[in-house]
């Protein structure tokens, strides 16, 4: 069968310039009403042209109507990444205008911070791309080789758009090897330091962009932070994973009466004693290096009580064949949560994981408070920040839940 008629139809006209093709196979074109950005391996058909790992390609239905542009990668799982819809030229100018509506987006609202995400991938309409923003520097991820091959016009583009000239690669995700991409961490724009002072409301913070989690920091949780400030005071309050303590030191700031911060990590505990006192709540704040379920177990037995405790564990389940497990994690984490809470205090309790659904994820919680003979009631349901927008037609942009939620 030849690429140029499909079930007897011919195609429509082929977009100005000639680019490789890519058909997509039946179900993949049901699949594709879906509006993802993404095209798995087993959605793709037939391809003409040899495109190579990143190279940009034109996405045809099973019915040979043209569909879509975006960057493909024949070693890769998500085979195609859709970039438009609409038959219009990828150059300098279109990543241009891309930029500009993400960083607009941030100025309408972003505020009280000079730490935010400023391109958030696929929600931006810009997939493989993450950059945040940390005071005067920029920090970019290029995922995917598509958008890897041309961070010379993303840079200029962010540049433009921010005056910010300083652009530091953190390109050491895991996910760029499924593309056979290095990992790298470098300044691709002009030297300076890596560590950078920041602010997040009253709170200030040092963010080492070549050594910190993520980025360097975790944006996404800046506003569920001063959500749980807001029920610290006079409490005794449990940060569980509190890694560098920005939980803990915004409910520090908004008078806990004690703040005790508890992970594994003796780095980030280092780290956390600095920003305490940074942020003059020495003397309110202290910080064990313990494992986190281990703790909880001894602090029940102990007979500890508290009036908020927060829990901000990294990902339990990598996979979906991990959610099962990951559960189980999240019930026993609670449910001790549960138990050392006085009365009418709080639990702050979050997941990264996007294989946990916010279902699955609440349905555990109140199955940990029943098993700890709790009666709760739920304040709120809450995610990421308004940065970290939802591109509504791809679930895989919706992973944080944070749940916060009051002992009766």
């Amino acid at each position: 069968m030849q690429f140029s008629m499909l079930n007897g139809a011919a195609m429509s006209p082929l977009p100005t310039t000639r680019r490789p093709r890519v058909r997509l196979t039946a179900v993949g074109e049901r699949q594709r009403v879906s509006g993802s950005l993404w095209v798995f391996a087993g959605h793709v058909g037939d391809v003409q042209g040899d495109p190579q790992t990143g190279d940009l390609v034109d996405v045809y239905t099973a019915g040979g109507r043209w569909h879509a542009r975006g960057f493909y990668n024949p070693h890769s799982k998500i085979r195609l990444r859709l970039l438009t819809f609409e038959d219009e030229p990828i150059d300098e100018s279109f990543w241009a205008r891309r930029i500009q509506r993400a960083v607009a987006l941030r100025r309408r609202l972003v505020a009280e911070t000079n730490a935010y995400r400023l391109v958030h991938g696929e929600a931006d309409l810009l997939p493989g791309l993450v950059v945040d923003r940390y005071h005067d520097v920029l920090v970019m991820q290029t995922l995917s080789a598509g958008m890897d091959r041309i961070k010379d016009e993303l840079a200029d583009a962010l540049t433009a758009q921010t005056g910010i000239s300083s652009i530091y690669l953190r390109n050491d995700a895991k996910v760029r090897t499924q593309e056979g991409l290095p990992l790298e961490k470098r300044f691709f724009r002009y030297l300076g330091p890596t560590r950078r002072e920041i602010f997040e409301g009253p709170a200030t913070f040092l963010v080492d962009i070549e050594r910190g989690q993520k980025t360097g920091w975790f944006c996404d949780q800046r506003e569920n932070r001063l959500a749980a400030s807001l029920l610290a005071a006079g409490a005794a309050v449990l940060d569980v994973f509190c890694h560098t303590g920005a939980f803990g030191i915004q409910t520090a700031l908004r008078g806990a009466a004690s703040v005790e911060g508890i992970d594994a990590s003796q780095d980030a505990l280092t780290l956390a004693r600095t920003h305490a006192e940074r942020n003059k709540v020495e003397a309110v704040c202290t910080y064990r290096a313990v494992d986190a379920f281990n703790e909880l177990k001894r602090l029940e037995t102990a007979g500890r009580r508290y009036q908020l405790v927060i829990l901000d564990p990294p990902a339990f389940a990598r996979s979906r064949q991990a959610v099962a497990h990951a559960l189980a994690g999240y019930k026993d984490l609670n449910l001790r949560a549960f138990r050392a809470l006085d009365q009418d205090g709080f639990l702050v309790s979050c997941s990264c994981s996007h294989h946990v659904s916010e279902a699955q994820f609440l349905e555990t919680i109140v199955a940990a408070a029943r098993d700890a003979k709790r009666q709760i009631r739920l304040i709120q349901q809450r995610g990421a920040g308004p940065d970290h927008p939802v591109l509504a037609t791809m679930p895989e942009t919706r992973y944080l839940k944070c749940v916060i939620a009051q002992v009766l």
